[in-house]
């Protein structure tokens, strides 16, 4: 007996039309559909007349599951994977399922379509051509300012997502590590009350801290990396109290000390310091 295959399915970020013609066929056509939750999936389903039938799987279950639906796999059956919305595996459960059904030979294949972080790029505004998608940072303030610090000197735009109760923290926290970065902020995607917000991080949180509604839904975060422009334009912004503060500091201390120093006491990046001392020596 063959195996069967594994078909991983994008379904619609907000909007139910967003799903592919193939996906729906392909959903009413497998043995078996795994999806995040069967209450929340149940919705679609219906609305396309899909009759198959469901088995949950989710950040709780999937080791568990995975052996089951790997079993059935080898045993000729076609499942299907949906998350609760988008494109699974993205911030969503179904990693440990496609390594172990890959392990086994199973054939694994994309189904594409919606993806939130992908979809808010497109209309951000901001540099596409190189992106650091992160998730959800972490959910309490100490550990995502940590995670943001972390990400502070990439060059690429950042992408987050981020939920109602968090996303004014997140943006508060934001402002500190990263400072005045230009944002855009998705809000909603492809749903009714969907925005999109630009602008420096003081500026969007403005907008939200005046308008409560601004501050329901999910958000996908973008955020400018720090590019070579822009640490040319913090170097020589560094006010000559600062400069003198480096100038004393860098003979008596390891370039990255001292770096780290003026870095605290300025805002600016430790890694434009750091350059400015292995210029000067």
């Amino acid at each position: 007996m063959s195996c069967g295959h594994l078909y991983i399915v994008a379904t619609p970020i907000g909007n139910l039309a967003d799903i592919s013609y193939r996906a729906v066929e392909l959903l009413k056509s497998v043995d078996l559909i795994a999806a995040e939750d069967t209450r929340h999936s149940r919705y679609l389903l219906t609305h396309y007349q899909i009759s198959t039938p469901c088995m949950s799987l989710h950040d709780h279950n999937e080791t568990q599951r995975s052996e089951q639906l790997v079993y059935r796999l080898l045993s000729g059956e076609n499942i299907a994977l949906i998350s609760d919305a988008g494109t699974p595996l993205i911030s969503d459960p179904g990693f440990r399922l496609v390594s172990r059904a890959r392990d086994e030979g199973v054939v694994v294949s994309p189904i594409p379509g919606a993806c939130a972080a992908i979809a808010a790029l497109s209309v951000a505004g901001l540099p596409t051509d190189q992106f650091f998608f992160d998730g959800f940072l972490p959910a309490k303030s100490a550990g995502r300012r940590q995670r943001l610090t972390e990400l502070s000197d990439k060059p690429c735009t950042l992408v987050f997502y981020e939920s109602t109760h968090r996303i004014l923290a997140m943006l508060r926290d934001m402002q500190d590590v990263l400072g005045e970065r230009r944002i855009t902020l998705a809000r909603e995607l492809t749903k009714k009350f969907e925005t999109v917000l630009s602008g420096s991080v003081e500026e969007v949180l403005a907008i939200l801290m005046s308008d409560s509604n601004q501050q329901k839904g999910e958000f996908v975060v973008m955020v400018t990396g720090l590019a070579k422009s822009t640490e040319d334009a913090e170097g020589l912004n560094i006010s000559g109290e600062h400069r003198r503060l480096l100038s004393l500091l860098a003979p008596e201390l390891p370039p990255k000390k001292a770096a780290a120093i003026v870095s605290e006491i300025s805002g600016i990046s430790k890694r434009i310091i750091y350059n400015m001392i292995l210029e000067n020596k």
